[in-house]
């Protein structure tokens, strides 16, 4: 998805206050105008917020309901469910460039200054005052709350330097703005608020209400002009820290956010998120350059499904989440154990098969906390749950994907005591090698969604392999493992 802040137009013209007002620019608030450009998108049919998935029924229009009625807006949900990709995406509704006074610490519009530093330009330069643009994509400023953040941090302190050549400590020249001053006239997002300590919260209150801000005592008159958005995992109401209550009767709306209600939904954010487009630049060795997919379609399915399996279980700890950080990560893992397999065995094209999964496993363990993990975690016992959800994942896609579909042909093949070995690094030739003619195999790999004349003997063998997989789940089949080879057989 290409990135709704970044683009390669040039900025306008106008270089000066007085060409800028001679262009007809008006000033806008802030609030205002990400009103406007939301209201265009939806007059257009376009998507509000590209690139959220599985939020549009449910989050998204709350969302758009609070930037209408110019609401700062709180996000509360469990980890890895979209909280920060959708604050960032608001970006996008931001004009793409905004005039602002040259050398301005605060980005304020020529038409609108809200400084004493800017008054003074004004009345020096006139017209000629020097205009810049200011991108949307810098007009965002975040801030992961943290216990030592400070009110300096967020709002700004006395400069010692300035205070040292010569102003007076009631000059507001002399301040040094914090992070939300400088995000004037955009939006500025506080990650995981709770943890902010009660005294700092305190501090947004007047950003937030009134819009001014207080410094060392004395009072700088600052009508900022900005979205501020937070976000916050419901626990942390009593855990970590609480959200002040006077702060939260400052934000205009509350929305809840959800993990993929949907399978396809899940599938769709795996394949989004997933950081794989590096194998198609790093991964030329032997007889080629790699193709696509690298990833069937069955095996995203069982990683979803899997991630899904892990949030309901009994054994995971509810109130922490499974985050979708957890899928992707899973998906990754599986993209690099098939081209370790191919760079090692000579495969011209990786392609991930069931084989392939088990690495999931302990690569992920450490996104899930376990409900019975106590303060001696059984480390066995939590792979073991992870195994066996994965093993029901896979039995789940199996039967989605392959019910009835007439394998028996397949299933011959062990009739007379044969096996069939396979592995990590078991390369696809191999593994085909032992089967020799497969029945009905375009008709598995079609199930599988591969199409005509994409169906390559790394695609054939990771179908091959999903179906031996669920003959041995449905107890069609005997398997035998030991973690590096897995033999089928009668």
């Amino acid at each position: 998805m290409t990135d709704p802040g970044v683009s390669a137009s040039a900025p306008p013209a106008p270089t000066t206050l007085g060409e800028l007002r001679d262009s007809g620019a008006a000033f806008r608030p802030v609030k205002a105008e990400i009103r406007a450009n939301l209201l265009a998108r939806l007059g257009a049919g376009e998507p509000s917020l590209p690139g959220i998935v599985g939020f549009d029924d449910t989050v998204v229009p709350e969302v758009e309901r609070a930037l209408i009625a110019g609401h700062d807006l709180v996000l509360l949900g469990e980890r890895g469910q979209g909280k920060t990709r959708l604050i960032r995406t608001l970006v996008g509704l931001l004009d793409e460039w905004t005039p602002v006074l040259a050398g301005s610490e605060i980005n304020e519009h020529p038409l609108h200054p809200i400084s004493v530093w800017a008054h003074r330009q004004i009345a020096a330069h006139g017209d000629a005052t020097p205009v810049g643009w200011l991108h949307r994509s810098d007009r965002f400023g975040e801030k992961l709350a943290t216990p030592d953040t400070s009110v300096g941090d967020l709002i700004g302190d006395v400069d010692p330097i300035k205070v040292a050549e010569g102003r007076t400590l009631g000059d507001p020249e002399t301040v040094h703005y914090g992070l939300v001053p400088r995000t004037n006239r955009g939006i500025f997002s506080v990650n995981e608020l709770p943890d902010l300590a009660e005294r700092i919260q305190v501090a947004l209150l007047n950003v937030l209400e009134e819009r001014d801000i207080q410094i060392r005592g004395y009072r700088v008159r600052l009508p900022l002009d900005l979205l501020l958005v937070a976000s916050a995992n419901p626990e942390d109401y009593t855990n970590r820290g609480r959200i002040i209550t006077p702060l939260k009767d400052r934000f205009g709306a509350e929305v809840r956010t959800h993990y993929p209600i949907e399978l396809a939904d899940e599938i769709r954010l795996l394949r989004q998120e997933a950081h794989t487009g590096w194998l198609d630049t790093a991964g030329q060795h032997g007889n080629g350059h790699l193709e696509s997919p690298l990833i069937p379609d069955h095996l995203v399915e069982i990683i979803a499904r899997f991630t899904r399996l892990v949030r309901e279980s009994t054994h995971v700890d509810q109130r922490s989440g499974v985050s979708a950080r957890f899928a992707i990560a899973g998906l990754e893992t599986a993209a690099a154990s098939a081209v370790r397999r191919a760079a090692v065995a000579g495969e011209p094209r990786p392609v991930a098969r069931v084989v392939d999964l088990p690495a999931v496993v302990p690569a992920s363990r450490g996104k899930v906390e376990f409900a019975d993990s106590g303060a001696d975690p059984d480390d066995e016992r939590e792979l073991e749950i992870l195994e066996h959800l994965l093993r029901q994942a896979t039995a789940q896609t199996y039967r989605a994907r392959c019910a009835g579909l007439d394998l028996t042909g397949l299933q011959e093949h062990f009739t007379g005591g044969e096996t069939v070995e396979s592995g990590e690094l078991v390369p696809a030739a191999a593994l085909l090698g032992q089967l020799g003619t497969i029945p009905k195999l375009a008709e598995l790999l079609g199930r599988l969604g591969v199409p005509e004349g994409e169906q390559s003997a790394e695609q054939a063998a990771a179908a091959v392999e999903f179906a031996l997989e669920g003959l041995y789940l449905t107890r069609r089949l005997a398997k035998d493992t030991d973690g590096t080879r897995t033999v089928y057989g009668a």
